[in-house]
């Protein structure tokens, strides 16, 4: 597999450090509210890439972490009247129940910043004694220009980076390019921990290097996360880690582009800010996934109903393909034909398409074409009905690609009301008697409940849209 690095700006071969184990280290969400369309693109992207790569027999440990302690955290509580701790476990509550409608798996380790504070600590302590940060009246700040590569992922120089640099009123750096690692408590109800600099809480970007380091080593295999990452948060942790640790933090680095909605930036003051609990209103979870897959995750995709009505349609396509594969093993019988084998065998060409795309930077855009392809060729064998073997087949090879990709994982809903399963059989007697006018009829009134049927061979195959 060949996957893009940020930092070499070039596809490279994934060559894990250890063979035994790929360690990934994704940026997670700061919890002060539900996470929107743009937060859920790196969680379905690296979760999928993830799958894949336990598809292809690699051992994966794979880190998320959740930013509890936060400027907006402490703001929500002063809004809410509540604690910032009773603020970040709601909203970690509510990140799992929308991750699991996108059918994104629970990481690993989800470490949170509050029970790491410890190690958060000690790591600023490191970088004073190794003279990379200093402390002023309790805050403590990072000299960006002591550490050489500063700007190496961004590919931005320190002295472009100074023009825009200013210092605010309330600090008191060395230099404007110096970021906090630690901040001194401002306000009495600010949550805060006791450290050898006084009571405060960590910096945003110490947060992550002290995390990675503890649940994954001081080399990483891929570090990932949004472009809008790459600077400054990511230029940041790699001037602390590769400081204190004295190692490259990072093998690979991994960024997916931007999110526009009706082709402008996302903004709540625009009212174009979506959360995916507002868009789970409209659309099921898995249809979101293959939306936020259906493009190459460094290119930018845009967010739109037409989009997302076409997204819909298009998975409808495959789970239709599904549902009549189950009603062929329900209802059918016998081995494959002679001609069905022969069809088969040309099967694992779509199955090799669907690695070569993945393999290719994790290219899930051509590899749902090859399973669009391969649905074709299932119903052209399919289209008058097929053995029982050829359909348990060629389900097993479609669920086995889109599992990968975490598609066709919702049970199907087979149940229908007793008052159209009647109308299914008066139409059934009415198509009997030779009475089309009561079929075509009870057939509209079932099209406007979002009801297809489908007549086959083997019987009326009942179609859920």
């Amino acid at each position: 597999m060949k996957i893009y690095n940020t930092m070499t700006k070039a596809k490279e071969e994934l060559i894990p450090i250890d063979n035994n184990e790929i360690k990934i280290y994704v940026c997670g969400p700061t919890v002060y509210n539900f996470f929107h369309i743009g937060n859920a693109r790196p969680f379905v992207v690296f979760d999928t890439l993830r799958k894949y790569l336990a598809y292809r027999g690699q051992n994966v440990k794979f880190v998320q972490n959740f930013t509890d302690v936060d400027d907006k955290i402490i703001n929500k509580s002063r809004e809410e009247g509540v604690s910032a701790n009773d603020v970040s476990e709601k909203y970690i509550e509510e990140y799992y129940k929308d991750a699991a409608a996108l059918n994104v798996k629970k990481a690993d380790i989800h470490p949170k910043v509050s029970e790491h504070m410890a190690e958060i600590i000690d790591f600023v302590q490191g970088l004073i004694d190794k003279g990379y940060a200093y402390e002023i009246d309790g805050d403590v700040y990072y000299r960006t220009k002591k550490f050489k590569e500063y700007g190496k992922l961004s590919k931005q120089k320190i002295e472009e980076l100074e023009l825009g640099a200013r210092i605010e009123t309330s600090e008191k750096k060395e230099d404007p390019l110096d970021f906090a690692l630690w901040k001194a408590r401002k306000a009495a109800d600010e949550i805060a921990w006791d450290s050898p600099w006084g009571m405060g809480r960590p910096g945003w970007h110490i947060e992550c290097s002290a995390m990675a380091k503890k649940h994954l080593g001081e080399t990483i295999d891929i570090h990932a996360g949004g472009q809008d990452l790459a600077f400054p948060h990511h230029e940041n942790e790699i001037a602390q880690s590769e400081a204190e640790n004295g190692k490259p933090f990072a093998k690979y680095w991994m960024h997916n582009g931007y999110i526009t909605i009706d082709n402008e930036k996302m903004s709540k003051s625009k009212d174009n800010f979506f959360t995916v609990r507002d868009i789970l209103k409209e659309y099921d979870g898995e249809t979101i996934r293959f939306f936020l897959l259906s493009g190459h995750y460094r290119n930018p995709i845009n967010f739109s109903d037409a989009l997302m009505e076409q997204a819909k349609s298009s998975l409808a396509r495959i789970q239709n393909a599904r549902s009549n594969l189950k009603h062929l093993i329900e209802t059918g019988s016998g081995q494959m034909s002679g001609s069905e084998k022969a069809a088969y065998e040309t099967f694992d060409t779509y199955k090799d398409d669907f690695i070569k795309a993945m393999d290719d930077d994790l290219n899930t855009a051509d590899a749902i074409t090859a399973i669009f392809e391969l649905v074709t060729a299932i119903n052209t064998v399919s289209k008058n009905g097929a053995s029982k073997e050829f359909a348990a087949s060629a389900l097993n090879l479609l669920e086995e690609l889109t599992g990968v990709l975490g598609l066709l994982q919702a049970e199907e809903e087979n149940s229908i009301d007793s008052d159209i399963a009647a109308l299914v059989e008066e139409r059934q007697q009415a198509r009997k008697e030779k009475n089309f006018a009561r079929s075509d009829e009870i057939r509209d009134i079932l099209k406007e409940r979002g009801i297809t049927l489908k007549d086959t061979p083997q019987g009326v195959q009942i179609i859920k849209e």
